[in-house]
C-alpha cells in the first residue's frame, strides 16, 4: 500500500482593523469673535446653530473643546479648512487635532 500524505489547509484570518480616531479640538482665544466662530463650526462641521453655540461655549469656559471625532485625514482636513478661516480674517481662531484614545 503506497503512503499517503494529507496536508491540512490552514485558514488565516483576516480581520479589518477600524481606523484610529482622531479629535478635533478647538482653542480659545479672547480675540476671535463669538459670531464667527459660531459660523466657521457650521461651516466646516455641519453643526446646527445651537450645537455650535453650544461648542463655542464650552471652549469659551473650559479653554478647549472636543468638536467631533474623525479618521485623520478627515481631521486634519477639517482641522485645515477652518484654520483658514480664522486666518483668512485676520483671526487667531485655531483649531488642533489630537489621537483618540
Amino acid at each position: 500500500m503506497a503512503n499517503i500524505v494529507t496536508l491540512r489547509k490552514t485558514r488565516s484570518a483576516t480581520r479589518t482593523e477600524r481606523p484610529k480616531l482622531w479629535k478635533v479640538i478647538l482653542l480659545n482665544d479672547d480675540y476671535t469673535p463669538r459670531e464667527f466662530v459660531v459660523s466657521v463650526l457650521k461651516r466646516v462641521f455641519r453643526m446646527s446653530e445651537d450645537e455650535a453655540a453650544l461648542v463655542m461655549l464650552a471652549a469659551h469656559r473650559q479653554g478647549a473643546c472636543v468638536v467631533a471625532v474623525f479618521t485623520r485625514e478627515v481631521a486634519e482636513t477639517k482641522t485645515a479648512q477652518a484654520n483658514e478661516a480664522g486666518l483668512s480674517k485676520g483671526y487667531p481662531l485655531t483649531f488642533t487635532t489630537e489621537r483618540e484614545d
